[in-house]
């Protein structure tokens, strides 16, 4: 029977096969719960509807949910992050349906939402909720039979405990971007490397000696201004948040408003997830030649739509770079102000997304054996298996740790040993 899907070029397909087992060899985790799903099909009969990022390491994810006997089906979370030889290689090599096209229009990108959707899931895996939005205001039929989802990103786990706090969410999430395993490492090792990654893929710029500013000091915040700064990167952070502006400023960068730092910064990076954090007041403000770009989840941190009307000319100067005029001043935006590194790179290092889809695959069986507990709220990955992650990880790279002897446990159990 022939999958359904819709994507670019099936005649590219050899070639993401060779790109998805590369990126298998980094991703241990990942390869040892495959193997263990392949003998217990803790998914079997099992639907699932999956909007991520269409890359290599994603493909791997989708076979061990298919090894673990899931019917799964994949749509792009972002338009720009899907790579065409992946998606063939997954429909032709893998025999899962992929709804992703790279540079999709918004109306492409919900219509294949919905293609996904019309898998009938069981089950939802999104990142950045989309697809859980999409489905509780367009395809609320399909509700009943979902008996619970997961969600990669925080953007998408802001969006969902919203919904859950006004009642509007009807069936359980579990957050993976909450476990240990995935925002320590994803978000601060994946997305300080992959950014820069995409910035100098589209710039070619130096980092040493430029002014960098980063809007946000969450975790993504913390990663990408450590590795600037051992660049050689003058590191700017702004932020709303007293805590994390007060640990910026401890861990030695300048804190500022972004109305002072637009006046100093060569570039700026978004890492929010919320609007319009850099708007057309701050680019009036801005160098000529300042270079703008978001790693934040969806481009609405830039507000693009108030730049491209004041700007009085733009035009495409090399791939992933577009130059807009405004004023007397020549201000660039990086690949449309979606996410630089997934949009002018590659993402994350497969060892990075090892643990975070090792989160995802045991998140959705946790889901199988536990939904008739579980209410429509948003959960966090349960510690016993953030631990299993990080101990498979952590013997995939041959490194061993101590372990408590009984006397320690009992000292630190107990309160009557005193000091």
């Amino acid at each position: 029977m022939a999958i359904k899907s819709d994507i670019t070029e099936m005649k590219l397909a050899q070639e993401g096969k060779k790109k998805i087992e590369w990126a298998e060899r980094n991703m241990p985790v990942l390869r040892m719960i495959r193997e263990r799903f392949k003998k217990e099909k803790p998914l079997k009969g099992i639907n699932l509807s999956c909007c991520l990022h269409v890359t290599t390491e994603t493909a791997n994810l989708m076979r061990t949910l298919k090894a673990g006997g899931a019917n799964a089906v994949l749509c792009a979370s972002n338009p720009l992050s899907t790579q065409d030889e992946t998606a063939a290689a997954l429909v032709k090599e893998y025999g899962i349906g992929v709804f992703a096209i790279h540079g999709e229009n918004k109306k492409t990108y919900y219509q294949h939402i919905h293609q996904a959707l019309d898998n009938k899931p069981h089950i939802t895996m999104d990142d950045g909720a989309d697809l859980v939005s999409t489905l509780h205001k367009d395809r609320k039929e399909l509700l009943e039979k979902i008996i619970g989802g997961t969600e990669e990103t925080t953007t998408g786990v802001i969006r969902l405990r919203a919904m859950a706090h006004d009642k509007a969410l009807k069936y359980p999430i579990v957050a993976v971007n909450d476990s240990k395993t995935k925002h320590f490492f994803d978000n601060r090792y994946g997305t300080g490397q992959s950014t820069l990654d995409g910035i100098l893929r589209a710039t070619n710029m130096l980092i040493a000696g430029s002014t960098f500013v980063i809007a946000g000091y969450g975790w993504c915040g913390r990663g990408l201004a450590v590795r600037a700064k051992g660049m050689g990167a003058h590191v700017i952070v702004t932020e709303v948040d007293h805590v994390k502006a007060l640990e910026a400023v401890m861990d030695g960068f300048m804190v500022m408003p972004m109305s002072q730092a637009a006046k100093k910064g060569d570039l700026f990076v978004t890492l929010t997830g919320d609007l319009n954090v850099i708007r057309l007041e701050h680019v009036k403000k801005m160098k000529d030649g300042a270079i703008i770009c978001n790693s934040g989840h969806f481009n609405a941190e830039i507000d693009l739509p108030a730049i491209s009307k004041a700007a009085t000319q733009r035009k495409i100067v090399r791939p992933n770079v577009e130059e807009f005029t405004v004023g007397k001043k020549k201000i660039y935006i990086l690949a449309e102000g979606r996410l630089i590194n997934l949009s002018a790179a590659e993402g994350h290092p497969a060892m990075v997304m090892d643990m975070s889809f090792a989160n995802q695959a045991l998140a959705a069986e946790y889901v199988v054996k536990n939904h008739k507990k579980l209410k429509p709220t948003v959960y966090v990955i349960p510690e016993e298996i953030d631990n299993r992650i990080a101990a498979i990880k952590l013997k995939s790279m041959n490194v061993a740790i101590d372990r408590l002897t009984p006397e320690q446990k009992k000292y630190l159990t107990s309160w009557q040993m005193g000091t």
